[in-house]
């Protein structure tokens, strides 16, 4: 290898009706996607989700899956695990305690009986890549968490997988390490050009390190995209609140001449932009795109009012979160802190505005058809 990590030969993942059970128990059913060579892809979701069930199965543990699963052109769906020419980092490491650094991420190199030399200059270059040269001697017991992380990270690109998996791989670190290890996989991963799929319930860490993500709950896919299309336009109400705050408002469509309105079951109205199907419908509100507005300031064109009392709030540090009830509607607004700013205090009578070229109507209906835009 000459002291380079190889760059090239990433391969697509293809997943077509692909479903796993445990125990007659189903965990994930009908999933179909296309992870791209050289994405880095996150599977997201709750607890539960079917996310690392997935993510399993593409490397060849657990039970045999249904559908098919390809990597690039070769199908590897009753392959064994180290046929298919994956590489997988485990939530907690699975480091070896009595080795040193340099023995375990040699470890994959020597199983495959590879010449000592090349094993050697293999190593040098993976943790170089993940900055733990001078750490190779020691042992697993002796790092840091983050610094296990990266000795887990350099075990598995040695072996220069086509495909990278990794299965909640930040969650035993503190919030702080979590973001700049976050990071450093990211910086690592378009270094090396290599397909990646992560596995993560966290949105905020998925938003950060994905060129798109697939939403999952209860082991159904419920919308593939980037993590802007997702948080802009999310299909369905679930997708809505897990990729960020929100209000949601459930009510009608109702008709109003040759314009809609949306009017919530709290009596909230929203005037639509163009007439829209008569029906069920759920609005959805993200707290930025509200503002508390003072009672002698003009509204801008775009802008719907109403009124509300403020029930609760939160410091945030870069900004408060206000609790406002709008009689029988509690919504949530977002307003950026400024220093030595006062706070309003619970039960203050205030005004909102609405943003109303933000809000998104998300049908109720199984498959959700694409979110209309909402404005006054």
């Amino acid at each position: 290898m000459n002291g380079k990590m190889k760059e090239s030969g990433s391969a697509g993942v293809t997943l077509r009706q692909v479903g796993v059970a445990y125990d007659h128990h189903t965990v994930v059913s009908d999933i179909n996607l296309e992870v791209l060579p050289g994405e880095f892809f996150t599977f997201l979701g709750p607890s539960g989700s079917g996310k690392s069930t997935l993510l399993r199965a593409i490397a060849g543990f657990g039970p045999p899956p249904t559908g098919r699963i390809r990597i690039g052109n070769r199908d590897i769906t009753n392959l064994h695990p180290w046929r298919r020419d994956v590489g997988m980092v485990f939530q907690n490491y699975a480091l070896w305690p009595h080795m040193t650094v340099r023995k375990n991420v040699a470890f994959g190199l020597q199983e495959r009986r590879r010449p000592a030399a090349e094993i050697r200059s293999r190593v040098d270059t993976a943790l170089d890549l993940v900055g733990l040269r001078e750490f190779a001697e020691r042992r697993p017991g002796q790092l840091s968490g983050g610094q296990q992380q990266r000795v887990a990270l350099a075990r598995t690109v040695v072996i220069e997988p086509r495909v990278l998996l990794l299965d909640e791989p930040l969650s035993n670190l503190d919030a702080n390490l979590r973001i700049r290890m976050r990071q450093e996989i990211r910086g690592l991963q378009q270094r090396l050009g290599i397909t990646t799929i992560y596995v993560t319930h966290d949105q905020e860490e998925a938003n950060t390190v994905s060129d798109r993500i697939a939403v999952l709950k209860d082991g159904k896919l419920q919308q593939v995209g980037s993590p802007m299309s997702l948080y802009d336009h999310p299909e369905n109400s679930f997708v809505a609140q897990f990729l960020g705050a929100a209000n949601l408002l459930a009510g009608e469509i109702r008709h109003s001449g040759v314009r809609g309105v949306f009017r919530s079951a709290s009596g909230l109205n929203i005037p639509l932009q163009e007439a829209a199907p008569r029906g069920g419908a759920v609005a959805l509100l993200r707290p930025h795109n509200l503002r508390i507005a003072a009672r002698d300031t003009t509204l801008a064109d775009h802008e719907i009012e109403w009124n509300g009392a403020i029930r609760n709030r939160e410091f945030l540090g870069h900004l408060v979160r206000y609790q406002i009830d709008t009689g029988g509607q509690d919504l949530l607004v977002d307003e950026e802190h400024a220093v030595d700013e006062p706070l309003y205090a619970l039960g203050t009578r205030v005004r909102l505005a609405v943003d109303g070229t933000q809000i998104r109507l998300l049908g109720r209906g199984p498959g959700n058809g694409p979110p209309r835009t909402a404005t006054s």
